[in-house]
């Protein structure tokens, strides 16, 4: 294994993570800059008000996401445990 095949699979795996953290992360920074705007604006300063809306919308983020992201992780795992032979020799 050499120095340049743990760097390719670094790569590939951050790349896998980021594909899969940022539909949620970014409809949650959405949403809370929304409610945020919100609170600005009727100076509503309720630490709790922006929980609900970012939790709801990760779960439909995940509930219409969740499909390709499982599919992107497992289609990632697979071509690592398929190429550990050859990564070995």
């Amino acid at each position: 294994m050499t120095p340049e095949s743990v760097i390719l699979i670094g790569q590939e795996a951050i790349k896998v993570t980021a594909l899969v953290a940022t539909p949620i992360l970014g409809s949650a920074l959405a949403v809370g800059l929304l409610v945020g705007m919100f609170q600005a604006a009727t100076q509503i300063q309720e630490a709790t008000l922006s929980f609900i809306p970012k939790l709801a919308i990760m779960a439909a983020t995940l509930l219409i996401g969740g499909a390709w992201m499982l599919n992107l992780i497992v289609n990632f795992t697979r071509r690592l445990f398929e190429n550990i032979p050859a990564l070995i020799s």
